[in-house]
This record gives C-alpha cells, sequence and structure tokens, in this order.
C-alpha cells in the first residue's frame, strides 16, 4: 500500500512469558461501575454504567517486572490515579449474548485510567464533553497482558493500587456493578467489537492525585503488577 507518509506503528501490549505482542484496535472504558466510586463522584453509586473511548497510542507499557514512565501531562494541575482490570478482546461481533460474551475474552491486564480531574469537572459544570480529561496522550499505561486461561478467577479478584507503598485503592472486582459479559454484551450493541479491543472495566473508590516522582504500583489478583513512575 502507497502511503502518503509511513504510519506510525500499531499500539500493542506485551503477554507475560511471551515474545508476542497484542495489537490493540480500540479502548473503551466503563464509567462508575463500582458503586462505591460513583458515590464518591456525587452519584448514589447505582446509576448504570455508561462508556468512554481512549485512543489506542494513549496505551503505555514496559515488559512484566518493568517500570512505566509516565509523563505528567500539561494543562493540568490535579492528575487522578483510576486502577482497573483490563479485558483484551481476541474476537468480537455485534449483540453478542451475555452468556456468550465471555468466549471472545483472550487475555487481562491491569491498567490505569489517568484523569486530569480539574478538567473533567471545569468541562461537566458547563456541560460539555470531557474527552480531553480523559483521552491525553499516555492516559492508559498498561501492564503486560495475561492470558485468560491462565489468569484466575478475574471476576472475584482483590483490585488495588499503592502510591509510594501507600494503599490507595482497594476493592473486588465482583463488586462491580455490570460483570465483564455484560460489559461485552452491552458493548457491542453500540459497537461492532473487534479482535484487538480493550475493555477498561471500571475502578473501586480512592482515587485521589498523583505528582511528579510518584511511584504507583497497581494489582489484580493473578495478573501481572503494573509498575508506574510518574515524571
Amino acid at each position: 500500500m502507497n502511503f502518503v507518509f509511513p504510519p506510525q506503528p500499531s499500539a500493542s501490549l506485551p503477554v507475560v512469558a511471551s515474545d508476542q505482542r497484542f495489537p490493540i484496535h480500540r479502548v473503551y472504558c466503563v464509567g462508575r461501575n463500582y458503586a462505591d466510586h460513583a458515590q464518591e463522584m456525587g452519584d448514589t453509586g447505582r446509576e448504570p454504567p455508561f462508556f468512554f473511548t481512549k485512543p489506542a497510542d494513549a496505551v503505555i507499557s514496559a515488559p512484566a517486572g518493568q517500570s512505566v514512565p509516565l509523563p505528567y501531562p500539561s494543562l493540568t494541575q490535579d492528575l487522578h490515579h483510576e486502577v482497573e482490570l483490563v479485558v483484551a478482546l481476541g474476537s468480537g461481533g455485534k449483540n453478542i449474548a451475555v452468556a456468550d460474551a465471555l468466549q471472545h475474552v483472550w487475555g487481562y491486564a491491569v491498567g490505569l485510567d489517568m484523569t486530569r480531574r480539574d478538567l473533567q469537572a471545569q468541562l461537566k459544570k458547563l456541560g460539555r464533553p470531557w474527552c480531553i480529561a480523559k483521552g491525553f496522550d499516555a492516559s492508559a499505561p498498561m501492564g503486560a497482558l495475561t492470558p485468560a486461561a491462565q489468569a484466575g478467577d478475574v471476576q472475584h479478584a482483590a483490585i488495588d493500587l499503592q502510591v509510594n507503598g501507600q494503599l490507595r485503592q482497594s476493592g473486588k472486582t465482583s463488586a462491580m456493578i455490570w460483570n465483564i459479559a455484560e460489559i461485552i454484551a452491552e458493548l457491542s450493541c453500540a459497537w461492532e467489537l473487534q479482535a484487538g479491543d480493550l475493555i477498561m472495566t471500571g475502578t473501586p473508590a480512592g482515587v485521589a492525585a498523583v505528582q511528579r516522582g510518584d511511584r504507583l504500583q497497581a494489582q489484580v489478583t493473578g495478573l501481572a503488577p503494573l509498575q508506574v513512575n510518574v515524571l
């Protein structure tokens, strides 16, 4: 194919114990999928979750065991962490039934939905889209992917985040308002899902600001941990 200029390399994630990489198609995110987080953001805690997206190249990663450097973004003084379970699809489709949804999962990882919280708050007050608060460069650090067959019971796993060795977020994936199969089914009604799609499934309570020099460690039981250094 004759391009006007060379295209950027495809965004991808490392795979645990493999030299293969997982190519990323799209990144879908589920908002307020844990009742305690919805409450800390000012809602009752049981509103239906909603969806937004991030660019595929917002994902940054490093091989398992290595730290991911995260540049502190421009235009914010209030950069927040949100630890999340990430679902990676190996196949897709439209109008997927809940009963069939998990057949499309290739693997899982732990990720961070980094958020320019001050920009998000300002835009919410104005009733404007807040893509700039969620979809900026390097806004989705992720750990190495673990194939589904090796990941254990991710639907009843502990999920937590430490900042400089201090626990900030802690919860159970079983506390999701929508579980993994329900999320996949609902997304497939709005978009035709594809192999390579990533789904960030929401965060438990405890979101807070980070500063340059902070060290973040995110974990979901059974998955490779994610280490991030904020620059």
